[in-house]
């Protein structure tokens, strides 16, 4: 059952990367308000794919909930009626959660798409709880973990809601991020002390320290680069689609995004010649540095090369690959921490 339960926090760990590779996605499109409602999508389970679907229609069957746009603005079915010729008013209400009401089917699919994979990376997390339920007596923490990542899932749902309603809010998409990153670590701390077997490393105080200090950089570096993020949406809605000179606008955080990425490089350079002259054996550690230089390739390509096409979403899931193989690794260290510990008193 323990590996059972491994396999599937495995897969659920696949599809929430899938989910954040598809939010950056949404990012690049600019898709985030494609579906102007929540759960639902213009009131449709499937969405619309013609504007003529958000059309009033006489003769036509409507369902409670069904949006239509009338004069750019949503208007919302009130109740389940057969509409007559001419739109009657009273069957319908103003949507009252924000003032957007444009319909482009790329948006609207890219941003659908994305929700599907949030509500699929949700089944195997329900799985291995139920899982965990049979592993109580082994390991309690399983199940409280377990259940804690099902009430997390549940937490961004809301929080997904609330960002379209606020129509995109930056401070609540910095918190949609980090509570993602947090659903990421819970289920690698699952996946990793599931293990049955564990290799032979060693532990280094110092390593650990500073690996735990370059992490929290990691986290501090995501959350601005959020920030610089939501002024690069701002400028494509006010001079056109990355049709402005970055190297011109660029605000203080995007300097301090830029300076921080440097302390960054210097820290995990210097623990991975740590690494290598101790003979730690987290041999992850090459994947740090790889995720970093493709992160300073991506950045550099960005703001001297106009954001290249795909360079965006690279950026932020390069990122949170990098933190979550960071994390790992300070697991790693902690159990060797540990053994050393029970083979030093034995």
């Amino acid at each position: 059952m323990k590996q059972r339960f491994r396999k599937t926090a495995k897969v659920a760990l696949v599809l929430v990367y899938l989910v954040i590779i598809a939010g950056a996605v949404v990012r690049m499109t600019g898709s985030g308000m494609g579906c102007p409602d929540w759960p639902k999508c213009f009131g449709y389970y499937i969405p619309p794919t013609d504007i003529s679907e958000l059309q009033f229609k006489p003769n036509h069957d409507y369902k409670k909930g069904v949006v239509i746009i009338i004069n750019e603005e949503l208007q919302v079915a009130s109740k389940d009626f057969t509409s007559s010729n001419e739109r009657n008013v009273s069957n319908w209400k103003p949507y009252t959660e924000h003032d957007y009401a444009i319909f482009n089917p790329l948006h609207t699919w890219v941003e659908y798409i994305n929700r599907l994979f949030g509500a699929l990376s949700g089944l195997p997390i329900l799985i291995f709880t139920i899982m965990s339920i049979w592993l109580w007596r082994d390991k309690k923490r399983f199940l409280l973990l377990s259940v804690f990542t099902v009430i997390g899932m549940g937490f961004q749902a809301w929080l997904g809601k609330t960002v379209v309603d606020s129509n995109l809010a930056p401070y609540k998409i910095t918190i949609h991020m980090v509570m993602a990153l947090v659903i990421v670590a819970v289920i690698l701390y699952l996946i990793y002390t599931s293990k049955s077997t564990y290799k032979d490393q060693k532990f280094d105080l110092k390593f650990r320290n500073v690996l735990i200090v370059a992490t929290i950089l990691t986290l501090v570096q995501i959350i601005i680069g959020t920030q610089v993020r939501q002024f690069v949406d701002v400028q494509n809605k006010l001079n056109g689609y990355f049709n402005w000179d970055i190297q011109s606008l660029a605000p203080l955080n995007f300097y301090i995004h830029r300076s921080l990425s440097i302390l960054v490089l210097l820290l995990n350079v210097w623990l991975f010649f740590r690494h290598r002259k101790l003979r730690l054996g987290y041999n992850k550690y090459t994947l740090v540095l790889v995720c970093i230089a493709l992160e300073i390739v991506t950045g550099v390509a960005m703001y001297y090369f106009n954001f290249p096409f795909s360079t965006q979403p690279l950026h932020i899931v390069i990122a949170t690959i990098l933190i979550g193989i960071q994390f790992y690794i300070i697991l790693e260290s902690h159990n060797s921490h540990r053994l050393k510990s029970i083979e030093t008193s034995a």
